[in-house]
Protein backbone atom coordinates (compact mmCIF):
# COMPACT_ATOMS: atom_id res chain seq x y z
CA UNK A 1 0.00 0.00 0.00
CA UNK A 2 1.23 3.62 -1.11
CA UNK A 3 1.54 5.97 1.87
CA UNK A 4 -0.26 8.31 -0.46
CA UNK A 5 -3.83 9.59 -0.40
CA UNK A 6 -5.56 9.51 -3.90
CA UNK A 7 -6.08 12.73 -5.72
CA UNK A 8 -9.59 14.27 -6.28
CA UNK A 9 -11.29 12.25 -9.01
CA UNK A 10 -12.93 14.38 -11.84
CA UNK A 11 -14.50 14.41 -14.73
CA UNK A 12 -11.67 14.76 -16.82
CA UNK A 13 -9.49 12.55 -15.15
CA UNK A 14 -12.14 9.51 -14.68
CA UNK A 15 -10.91 7.01 -17.26
CA UNK A 16 -7.41 7.87 -16.12
CA UNK A 17 -8.21 6.01 -12.48
CA UNK A 18 -10.65 3.52 -13.93
CA UNK A 19 -7.53 2.36 -16.43
CA UNK A 20 -5.01 2.41 -13.29
CA UNK A 21 -7.24 0.19 -11.69
CA UNK A 22 -6.63 -2.63 -14.38
CA UNK A 23 -2.71 -1.91 -14.06
CA UNK A 24 -2.26 0.59 -17.80
CA UNK A 25 -1.28 3.80 -17.75
CA UNK A 26 -3.44 6.45 -19.89
CA UNK A 27 -2.27 9.25 -21.43
CA UNK A 28 -4.46 11.85 -23.79
CA UNK A 29 -2.99 12.47 -27.25
CA UNK A 30 -5.11 15.41 -29.97
CA UNK A 31 -6.10 14.16 -33.26
CA UNK A 32 -5.22 17.83 -34.07
CA UNK A 33 -1.48 18.33 -33.59
CA UNK A 34 -0.85 14.79 -32.73
CA UNK A 35 0.94 15.86 -29.58
CA UNK A 36 0.66 13.38 -26.34
CA UNK A 37 0.06 14.88 -23.08
CA UNK A 38 -0.11 14.33 -19.59
CA UNK A 39 -1.60 15.01 -17.07
CA UNK A 40 -5.12 14.31 -18.93
CA UNK A 41 -6.81 17.51 -19.66
CA UNK A 42 -10.00 18.19 -22.10
CA UNK A 43 -8.06 20.69 -24.31
CA UNK A 44 -5.14 19.92 -25.80
CA UNK A 45 -2.16 22.38 -24.22
CA UNK A 46 -0.01 22.53 -27.28
CA UNK A 47 -2.66 23.76 -30.18
CA UNK A 48 -5.96 24.20 -28.34
CA UNK A 49 -8.34 21.67 -29.74
CA UNK A 50 -11.48 20.86 -27.10
CA UNK A 51 -11.15 17.10 -28.23
CA UNK A 52 -8.45 14.85 -27.10
CA UNK A 53 -8.32 10.78 -27.03
CA UNK A 54 -7.14 8.74 -24.65
CA UNK A 55 -4.69 6.17 -25.38
CA UNK A 56 -2.82 3.40 -23.50
CA UNK A 57 0.84 4.04 -22.81
CA UNK A 58 3.73 1.66 -22.45
CA UNK A 59 4.19 2.16 -18.88
CA UNK A 60 8.17 2.84 -20.31
CA UNK A 61 9.87 6.03 -19.48
CA UNK A 62 13.54 7.33 -18.69
CA UNK A 63 14.33 9.32 -15.79
CA UNK A 64 14.33 13.18 -16.98
CA UNK A 65 15.09 14.68 -13.16
CA UNK A 66 14.91 13.07 -9.82
CA UNK A 67 15.32 14.75 -6.12
CA UNK A 68 15.79 12.26 -3.23
CA UNK A 69 14.29 13.68 0.02
CA UNK A 70 16.05 12.08 3.46
CA UNK A 71 13.82 13.77 5.92
CA UNK A 72 12.37 11.70 8.39
CA UNK A 73 13.08 8.01 8.59
CA UNK A 74 11.90 7.15 5.21
CA UNK A 75 13.68 8.54 2.32
CA UNK A 76 12.09 8.63 -0.65
CA UNK A 77 12.82 9.81 -4.54
CA UNK A 78 10.36 12.31 -6.99
CA UNK A 79 11.11 12.27 -10.64
CA UNK A 80 9.84 13.58 -13.63
CA UNK A 81 9.80 10.69 -15.76
CA UNK A 82 10.00 10.89 -19.59
CA UNK A 83 7.43 8.31 -21.14
CA UNK A 84 8.30 6.55 -24.65
CA UNK A 85 5.08 8.52 -26.06
CA UNK A 86 7.17 12.18 -24.84
CA UNK A 87 5.04 13.64 -22.38
CA UNK A 88 6.73 13.72 -18.90
CA UNK A 89 5.12 12.81 -15.62
CA UNK A 90 6.11 13.59 -12.20
CA UNK A 91 6.25 10.70 -10.17
CA UNK A 92 7.61 8.94 -7.13
CA UNK A 93 10.36 6.42 -7.57
CA UNK A 94 10.35 2.87 -6.27
CA UNK A 95 13.43 1.17 -5.87
CA UNK A 96 15.94 -0.77 -2.95
CA UNK A 97 18.63 1.22 -3.28
CA UNK A 98 17.55 4.78 -4.03
CA UNK A 99 20.86 6.17 -4.83
CA UNK A 100 21.35 3.17 -7.81
CA UNK A 101 18.56 5.65 -9.67
CA UNK A 102 19.98 7.98 -12.09
CA UNK A 103 19.09 10.29 -14.46
CA UNK A 104 18.87 8.39 -18.25
CA UNK A 105 17.94 5.05 -16.33
CA UNK A 106 15.14 3.29 -17.86
CA UNK A 107 12.44 2.70 -15.65
CA UNK A 108 8.76 1.67 -15.98
CA UNK A 109 5.59 2.09 -14.47
CA UNK A 110 4.06 0.18 -11.15
CA UNK A 111 0.76 0.21 -9.43
CA UNK A 112 0.13 0.69 -5.63
CA UNK A 113 -3.25 1.20 -3.82
CA UNK A 114 -4.06 4.28 -2.24
CA UNK A 115 -3.93 4.75 1.67
CA UNK A 116 -7.05 5.84 1.93
CA UNK A 117 -9.33 4.55 -0.72
CA UNK A 118 -7.19 1.63 -1.83
CA UNK A 119 -7.07 3.75 -5.56
CA UNK A 120 -4.18 2.32 -7.78
CA UNK A 121 -1.26 5.02 -8.25
CA UNK A 122 1.11 4.80 -10.53
CA UNK A 123 4.60 4.92 -9.66
CA UNK A 124 7.68 3.96 -11.33
CA UNK A 125 10.67 1.55 -10.82
CA UNK A 126 13.91 0.48 -12.84
CA UNK A 127 13.64 -1.29 -15.93
CA UNK A 128 15.11 -4.90 -15.20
Amino acid sequence: MSDEPAPETLPETGPFWQAAKDGTLMIKRCPACGEAHYPPRAHCPFCGNGETDWEAASGKGSVYSLSTMRRGDKPYTIAYVELAEGPRMLTNILADDLDAVGIGDPVTVTFKPAKDDGRALPYFQPAG
